[in-house]
């Protein structure tokens, strides 16, 4: 299970799948918005989902589940 990090605070992993090959994955920040159910919550969730989806997309990445 190497995404298993992804449970751990930073909610950040980089892991090179085989030589050559990295793998950058994050936890979908629209999460929190389901543990805590306010306006404020979800603003910040959205922030945070579209700065994740443009470092991806940066990164030459796709989005997706882990």
């Amino acid at each position: 299970m190497p995404d298993i990090g992804l449970l751990l605070p930073c909610n950040v992993i980089v892991r090179e799948v085989v030589p050559g090959q990295v793998v950058v994955g994050f936890l979908d920040p629209q999460v929190m918005f389901t543990l805590i159910a306010s306006p404020e919550v979800k603003a910040v969730a959205d922030a945070a989902e579209q700065r994740l989806r443009r470092a991806c997309a940066s990164l030459g990445g796709r989005t997706g589940p882990a």
